[in-house]
């Protein structure tokens, strides 16, 4: 829902801050792979029960998260490489936090089946970024949807925030999350649905092209042939 709505906006908004930061060196490699670091961090964090400090870190991943893509525009290094390698690093970062949650469910309630919540919302989430990944390699359009990976974060850090809420909020985002795997399978259904137009058989391609090949030459040798035939008739016999 960010993504599609307020994602021009915000890189609007950051552009000075990347052209700032590509100044003094910060790559945008470098601010994705930081992003992971503090991802990382904030699941360690999580699963010991410091939900306030991993709270802090999850605020502060989405940080390096957002100015990636702004210093590699600033700087001129946009490309297939640095998409790619923000692509799967955004998936190893929620593999760390719900596995960190997890973990402190884990902990704080041995034995119960509950912990699963959290890998059960990764799977889900995984799913919904395949979608994207696919409908991109066959050239049609996967965005957008209720709860994507902003949407997750947001949800997270409120059930950090009231930790007696979290799971209730895990089984809200995998409910929401299953919904907008739904929603994009649904339009990329309907895209690849639609007519498109047939490719011509080489036959009548062939055809067509010795058709228009052949005119000219038809023209050409009638012109020449009423020329002669004018020739003849205007000399004496």
């Amino acid at each position: 829902m960010f993504d599609g709505k307020f994602r021009t906006n915000i890189e609007r908004g950051l552009k000075p801050v990347g052209n700032n930061l590509r100044k003094v060196g910060i790559t945008a490699d470098w601010l994705t792979a930081m992003g992971v670091l503090m991802a990382g961090a904030a699941a360690v964090a999580i699963a010991n029960g410091a939900l306030d400090l991993g709270l802090l870190l999850l605020v502060l991943t989405a940080l390096p998260d957002a100015l990636d893509g702004a210093v590699a525009k600033a700087s001129g290094t946009a490309g297939p490489r640095g998409a790619y390698f923000d692509s799967v690093m955004d998936r190893a970062s929620d593999a760390l936090l719900l596995g960190g949650v997890s973990w402190y469910l884990l902990d704080t309630d041995p034995g119960s089946k509950v912990a699963i919540l959290p890998m059960a919302v990764l799977g889900a989430s995984f799913l919904v970024s395949y979608q994207r990944a696919k409908a991109d390699s066959l050239g049609l359009d996967a965005r957008g949807g209720l709860m994507e990976r902003a949407e997750r974060t947001i949800v997270l850090a409120f059930g950090l925030l009231f930790d007696s809420l979290l799971v209730p909020v895990l089984w809200v985002m995998l409910v929401l999350t299953l919904f907008t795997a739904g929603q994009r399978f649904v339009k990329v259904w309907r895209q690849a649905s639609a007519e498109r137009p047939k490719p011509e058989p080489f036959l009548d391609r062939t055809r067509r092209r010795n058709r228009r090949t052949a005119r000219p030459i038809a023209q050409t040798w009638r012109a020449r042939a009423r020329e002669r035939a004018e020739n003849r008739r205007q000399t004496p016999g």
